[in-house]
């Protein structure tokens, strides 16, 4: 215990942007060592992105077969077996985590499997998994613990002992009646998907609106959505206490507009926000002070106030996707030879996999507003794009902020289908800092959903 393991890199946690510079430090002769407790690879492989886009996919399927008749097609009965889409899901899982291992012993880097926490400056004991204990202290140490499912202390909600996105996905049956408590991200993307595989469904928003960040006209299009596909939306709806177990029977006691109001349901999925998983883990130890909500301090170079332990993904507050993790990635390992590479002023392109699919990069309306800047707006509805005519997938629109004394694009919305691959094209536009008639002008593929932006941005008014 008095001489503890050398290493270059010790990494705590196996998420996207700690397995990313485990591997690349690793291959170019460094000693690395990675700490894990359960899933390898992170949430993303396991638990979180891909699987949850797994199991929406087939929640896609079976609205085509629904909707079979609209395409010509006669199908008869149908039914959902969801032992067979949670094992699509598992086999997919399963073959990330060998694709993991695969790359951690081709690259060198070792696996520790257990729970690890600070002894010390750069100090990194191990409960391991398979019993035992080890020391490991690294010249750098990053910290890549995540966050994890927010279950508040609203009296009888732990008790009730609900789903989170985690349980959600592992469920082998179809709920009688599933409440969502959260109109965010995760909770849009479940709620449509156990609609689709034939649930009730509610929705409780302590909001005005779904995805109430967003711009008005976005919340609106969601909420028709879910309305069209009969999923109960309640907004400006407050809980406060649960009552019952959730995967039986149970109660919401909320308030509404004043009013008192009781939600029975079968099943509780809470997707409310994320807790950082940094508690327990003896960062006081190691020096690392966390700001009023958890996280680790970090600065534009994600350091932490410990000289040579970094932070990265969730647990830092990086914005929670995994694309962001991976450009953690980039920026400690520039800085670890010397660089200079920062986090502030970088694009987040988001999309939530809802279907159709909403994504969005740089400014929307609310935040131009907010910041004072002013703007030229496009709109157009999906519609006009001709490529939604042939696929049957004609709501949703494209909205784009363009400066007003300029041709600098500023914001790009689109709400309709593969609104995720469509945004990219204009996120390397906006990177390359292109005017807007570079798309507007640009010979598209027809027909393409891409295509919709020539129509967009020819829309763009003149400058005033």
């Amino acid at each position: 215990m008095s001489n503890p393991e050398k290493y270059d890199l010790v990494v705590l946690g196996s998420g996207e942007a700690g397995k990313i510079l485990a591997w690349t430090l690793a291959s170019q002769g460094r000693r690395v060592a990675v700490v894990e407790r359960k899933y390898v690879g992170g949430s993303c492989p396991n638990i979180a992105c891909l699987p949850s886009k797994n199991v929406i996919h087939s929640a896609k399927v079976a609205s085509y077969f629904r909707r079979s008749a609209e395409f010509g097609i006669a199908t008869g009965d149908s039914s959902i077996d969801m032992v067979a889409v949670r094992n699509r899901k598992r086999k997919m899982v399963d073959g990330l985590v060998e694709m993991h291992l695969a790359k951690f012993q081709a690259s060198g880097a070792e696996l520790v499997m257990g729970d690890g926490r600070f002894t010390g400056p750069r100090t990194v004991e191990v409960a391991l998994r398979d019993g035992g204990t080890r020391v490991l202290r690294g010249e750098n140490v990053i910290i890549n613990t995540g966050s994890r499912a927010t279950i508040d202390a609203t009296p009888g909600l732990q008790d009730a002992k609900p789903l989170t996105h985690i349980e959600a996905l592992e469920l082998d049956r179809v709920p009688e009646h599933l409440v969502v408590l959260g109109g965010g991200y995760v909770g849009l993307e479940l709620a449509q998907a156990f609609r689709r595989f034939g649930a009730r469904v509610t929705i409780v928003e302590r909001n005005p609106a779904l995805i109430h960040r967003e711009d008005p006209d976005v919340t609106a299009a969601m909420g028709q959505l879910f309305t069209d596909e009969g999923i109960a939306v309640s907004t400006d709806t407050v809980l406060g206490r649960v009552t019952g177990t959730s995967g039986a029977e149970l109660q919401l006691h909320c308030t509404r507009g004043g009013t008192e109001v009781v939600i029975a349901c079968t099943h509780l999925l809470v997707a409310a926000g994320r807790t950082p998983n940094t508690g327990g883990i003896g960062l006081e130890a190691a020096g690392v002070e966390r700001d009023g909500r958890g996280y680790v301090k970090v600065d534009e170079r994600l350091r932490t106030t410990a000289e040579g332990v970094w932070a990265v993904g969730d647990c830092a507050g990086s914005p929670h996707f995994t694309h962001i993790g991976f450009d953690d990635f980039r920026v400690v390992r520039d800085n670890l030879v010397g660089g200079q590479r920062v986090t502030t002023g970088r694009q987040v392109p988001s999309c939530i996999f809802t279907d159709p699919e909403l994504a969005r990069i740089g400014l929307s309306e609310r935040e131009a507003k907010e910041r004072g800047i002013s703007y030229r707006l496009a709109k157009i509805p999906m519609g006009t794009v001709l490529r939604t005519q042939t696929l049957s997938e004609t709501r949703g629109f494209l909205k784009a902020l363009v400066e007003a004394d300029g041709d600098r694009i500023l914001g790009f919305t689109a709400f309709g289908v593969e609104a995720g691959e469509v945004l990219a094209v204009v996120q390397v536009a906006m990177v390359a800092g292109l005017p807007y008639t570079a798309l507007r002008d640009m010979v598209l593929t027809h027909p393409t959903i891409a295509e919709g932006l020539n129509v967009l941005f020819s829309a763009v008014p003149a400058r005033s």
